[in-house]
C-alpha cells in the first residue's frame, strides 16, 4: 500500500519506528488519518501461543498501539500519549496471514482521549474475520525524545 508522507503520517511511524517490541513484531503502518490509524501484524513465532495460533498478547499489544496512535493524530503538537487503561473482547483464534487493527477516535478531550480499535485477521486468501474489539482510555503526556 503507498501513501502521501503527510506530516500526520511522519509523525505516527517516527513514533512507532522508536518501538522496539513492534519493531521486534514486524508491525507496520498501513494508514493515517486525523482520528484513525490502522497496522498490520504478520503471523510468525515472534507472535504465536502454544497451539499456534495469534497470541492474545500480540492482538491486545497491536489493538492498543492502534487505538494510541488513532489518539496521537489528535493530540496537540509536542505531545504523546500514554494508555489508561483498555479493555479488550477476543472474539475469535486464528493462525498465518496477519492481524490488521484499526483504531479510531471517540472522544478527544484535553485530558483523556477515548479510542477504539477492531482487530481483523486477514487469511492468506485474503479472507477476512473479525478477532478482537477494544476500547481504550489515553492520557495526553509531553514528548519527551
Amino acid at each position: 500500500m503507498t501513501h502521501a508522507p503527510t506530516p500526520l503520517w511522519q509523525r505516527v511511524q517516527d513514533s512507532l519506528n522508536r518501538q522496539g517490541m513492534m519493531r521486534h513484531l514486524d508491525a507496520r503502518l498501513l494508514r493515517v488519518e486525523p482520528g484513525l490509524v490502522e497496522l498490520a501484524l504478520p503471523y510468525s513465532d515472534k507472535v504465536s501461543q502454544q497451539q499456534d495460533g495469534f497470541h492474545g498478547g500480540a492482538m491486545g499489544a497491536l489493538a492498543d498501539i492502534a487505538g494510541g496512535y488513532a489518539g496521537l493524530t489528535v493530540a496537540p503538537e509536542g505531545m504523546e500519549v500514554t494508555t489508561a487503561e483498555y479493555k479488550i473482547n477476543f472474539l475469535a483464534a486464528f493462525q498465518a496471514g496477519e492481524l490488521r487493527a484499526t483504531g479510531r477516535v471517540l472522544k478527544a478531550g484535553r485530558r483523556l482521549i477515548v479510542t477504539t480499535a477492531e482487530v481483523v485477521h486477514v487469511a492468506p486468501d485474503g479472507t477476512t474475520s473479525p478477532c478482537a474489539v477494544m476500547q481504550q482510555t489515553l492520557v495526553p503526556v509531553p514528548k519527551t525524545y
